[in-house]
C-alpha cells in the first residue's frame, strides 16, 4: 500500500514537470513566431528581403537534425522496451548528430560571411538569419544537456519510471528543436530573395 502511494506521488510530480516542459516548448515557439513575424513586418516596410541564397550547409544541417529525431524516437522506444543497450546507442547517436548539427550551423554562418552577409550590415533582414539560428543553437545546447542527462540516467540505478520520464522530457524538447529548425529553414528559404 505504501509503495503504491509513493509511486502515485512520483507520477503526479512527473506530470507537473512534464507540463512545465510543454510550457517551455510553447513559450519558446511563441518567441520564434514573434521573431519571424518581426522579420515579415521589417521586410514589408523596407521592401528588402534577404537578397541572398541560403547556403547549402543549412540543408545538410536540416537533414542531420531530422535524422537525430529518428534516433531519438528509437532511443525512447528502446527505453520503453527495456532494451538499455539500444537506448544508449541511439542516445549517443542523437547526441553526435546534435553536435554535427551545431558544427554545420557554425559552418553555415561562415558561409554567410564569405558571401558578405554579416550579422551587422545595411540589410537588417540578413541579421535575422543569425538571430533565428543563434537562438535555435541555444536551444540545441539545452537539448544536448537533456540528452546527456538521459544517457547518464541510463547507466545509473534509478527506477524505470524515472528513466522513462527523463527520456520523455528529452524527446519532447529534442523533437521541438527539430520542428522549430524545419520551420525556420523553410521560412528563410521562402524569403531568400
Amino acid at each position: 500500500m505504501m509503495m503504491a502511494q509513493i509511486q502515485q506521488k512520483d507520477r503526479e510530480d512527473y506530470t507537473a514537470k512534464k507540463f512545465v516542459m510543454w510550457l517551455i516548448v510553447f513559450s519558446s515557439f511563441m518567441v520564434f513566431a514573434a521573431w519571424t513575424s518581426g522579420f515579415i513586418v521589417y521586410i514589408g516596410g523596407k521592401g528588402q528581403g534577404l537578397n541572398l541564397k541560403m547556403p547549402t550547409t543549412f540543408l545538410y544541417s536540416t537533414v542531420t537534425i531530422i535524422l537525430s529525431s529518428v534516433t531519438m524516437f528509437l532511443a525512447s522506444k528502446a527505453a520503453k522496451a527495456l532494451k538499455f543497450a539500444q537506448q544508449r546507442m541511439f542516445l549517443i547517436l542523437t547526441i553526435v548528430l546534435g553536435i554535427v548539427f551545431f558544427v554545420l550551423q557554425l559552418t553555415g554562418w561562415n558561409d554567410l560571411v564569405s558571401i558578405g552577409a554579416y550579422i551587422v550590415n545595411n540589410n537588417a533582414a540578413q541579421s535575422f538569419i543569425y538571430i533565428l539560428s543563434g537562438a535555435h543553437l541555444l536551444h540545441i545546447v539545452a537539448g544536448l544537456l537533456l540528452l546527456l542527462n538521459s544517457l547518464v540516467g541510463s547507466y545509473r540505478n534509478i527506477s524505470q519510471v524515472k528513466r522513462i520520464f527523463w527520456m520523455d522530457m528529452s524527446a519532447i524538447f529534442w523533437h521541438f528543436v527539430d520542428i522549430i529548425w524545419i520551420y525556420l529553414y523553410v521560412f528563410l528559404l521562402l524569403n531568400q530573395k
